[in-house]
């Protein structure tokens, strides 16, 4: 449940990442009030997330998901040139970010049961 979660916020992230640049600096308000939901979801989503995966791997899955679904809608919209590099490097973060999941981490130790030890 907590790697559906990581990938919604990032999705988000995406969202709030774009609507932050169509808010020309907080004066256009639809988008600055979808800004303010959105980053508010997407990081109370990515901190239920903390509670159940490493944050090394959180965050770097959560920055890469992001980065790579807002140069890709950049990228549908017009506003971010189609380049064959640009479609091998967001490759290389997906392939990096799916590497991640696949990679075993440990179990999170939660403090009480640290104590009990």
């Amino acid at each position: 449940m907590a790697w559906i979660v990581l990938f919604v916020s990032a999705a988000l992230e995406t969202v709030w990442a774009t609507a932050l640049g169509e808010s020309n600096g907080f004066t256009e308000l639809g988008p600055t009030l979808v800004f303010a939901a959105t980053i508010v979801v997407s990081l109370g989503a990515f901190g239920y997330v903390l509670r159940h995966i490493p944050i090394s791997t959180a965050y770097a899955v959560w920055t890469g998901t992001g980065a790579a679904l807002t140069v890709l809608w950049g990228m549908a919209t017009g506003a971010e040139p189609v380049t064959v590099l640009r479609l091998l490097f967001i490759a290389g973060i997906v392939g990096c970010v799916v590497g991640l999941k696949l990679v075993p981490a440990r179990p999170v130790v939660e403090p009480a049961a640290e104590l009990t030890r």
